[in-house]
């Protein structure tokens, strides 16, 4: 029998640090002379810090050089560093730790699957870096998600088969990774948006203990 694996996105399906993604955007927005909604936003998630501020400067008509441009990645995840500094257990999204728990006890590998390059700080700060097997980050891909890159390095380095993994993700662009990857989806968030998803869960509270079991099943055979 083959052994599943367990492959987690970060930004809104461990914790929710998106909300300070969109601060300190919106932040470098302002100074740059122009507004960042909520809506606007959007399009950010699963994206690379690279191709956000692409679109961010596309949003406000602004044309920089090279120099600028890697200046103000720079100046954004300095921004974002002050915030997520602050994080404690208290931002772990619900039954997380529940879930994390239920695989760790039946010895299931776990992956972290992210395009943040702040994975393994975030991880330490709500105490959940003990519970991953393999942590691949922003540092360890070269291409973003629908890509499906960053969960086929997952996968390998739990040793499992792709079609014997199991993603969890938030973002349409790590849905659409997943399914490229041909491992098992599972949206976390409103339906209607991921549903391109195997299954889709508003959180994890409504995910109940047997459901868990049988994606351990199901991933093995």
């Amino acid at each position: 029998m083959n052994k599943t694996g367990f492959i987690f996105d970060l930004d809104g399906v461990i914790v929710d640090t998106a909300k300070y993604h969109y601060l300190a955007w919106r932040n470098l927005a302002n100074e740059l002379g122009f507004e960042f909604t909520h809506e606007q936003n959007e399009l950010f998630k699963g994206v690379s810090r690279k191709r956000c501020l692409e679109i961010l400067l596309d949003i406000g008509g602004v044309e920089a050089t090279q120099e600028q441009f890697d200046r103000w990645m720079v100046e954004k995840n300095e921004d974002y560093l002050k915030y997520i500094e602050k994080m404690n257990a208290s931002e772990i999204l619900p039954d997380v730790p529940r879930v994390l728990q239920f695989l760790k006890e039946r010895q299931i590998p776990i992956a972290l699957g992210s395009a943040s390059k702040n994975a393994r700080p975030i991880l330490e700060k709500v105490e959940l870096l003990p519970y991953f097997d393999s942590i691949v980050d922003g540092n360890n891909v070269t291409k973003a998600k629908p890509d499906p890159e960053v969960f086929l390095i997952a996968a390998e380095q739990l040793a499992v088969r792709p079609e014997n993994s199991v993603v969890f993700e938030d973002a349409v662009a790590g849905i659409q990774a997943a399914n490229a990857a041909n491992m098992l989806s599972i949206g976390i968030g409103d339906d209607k948006v991921l549903s391109e998803a195997k299954h889709n869960f508003k959180d994890f509270t409504e995910m109940d203990d047997g459901f868990l079991e049988s994606l351990i099943q199901q991933g093995s055979v």
